[in-house]
């Protein structure tokens, strides 16, 4: 079935799309969460999350490409998971204190919303100037989290040859970075 036509689906909330997700993306989705994801347990949890939230936001969004728009959601539902996982338990009077303080210190995250959309719009241009194998070697590995084994396997090129090509990426972010007046 075409991207579209789920779509389509989702906004007429037609609930039946959700089994029908998850045929189509379903196994992708997983192995994608099984990249942050220590159990199979935990990646089938995001995987359900993942097509919990495609239902609450189609609409109001409208994606050409749904399986990027699926793989992107359950990338960072992936990342959160992990996040909780590894979370050290918090006082409650860490807590009590934290939402008292709140209440009389601005609010940070506005900086850095704005800073994300500098460090977006960078890396966007970063890539744009790349050459289209480069540019899906990066992404594979730093944004769907592919093995370095996997990489060379599916590029053709060696482990040494792919460690070596990222680095140069990395070193060429960097500069870009820089040059954008971004430093980490």
């Amino acid at each position: 079935m075409e991207d579209q036509e789920l779509v389509e689906r989702l906004l007429h909330r037609e609930e039946s799309v959700l089994e029908e997700l998850e045929r189509s993306y379903g196994p992708k989705l997983l192995r994608l969460a099984g990249r942050f994801l220590k159990s199979r347990e935990d990646g089938e949890e995001t995987v359900n999350e993942t097509l919990f939230r495609i239902w609450s936001t189609i609409p109001p969004n409208r994606p050409e490409r749904l399986f990027p728009y699926a793989a992107r959601i359950c990338r960072y539902a992936a990342l959160e998971r992990a996040e909780w996982l590894t979370a050290k338990k918090r006082s409650a009077t860490v807590v009590e204190l934290t939402q008292e303080l709140s209440q009389c210190l601005p609010d940070p995250r506005g900086e850095r919303e704005a800073e994300g959309r500098e460090l977006r719009e960078a890396l966007n241009s970063f890539l744009a100037g790349l050459p289209s194998e480069k540019r899906r070697l990066f992404l594979r590995r730093y944004w769907y989290g592919a093995s370095i084994r996997e990489l060379g396997e599916g590029f053709g090129m060696g482990e040494s040859q792919v460690k070596t090509t990222l680095l140069r990426l990395r070193k060429k972010l960097r500069i870009h970075l820089e040059k954008e007046g971004i430093f980490l």
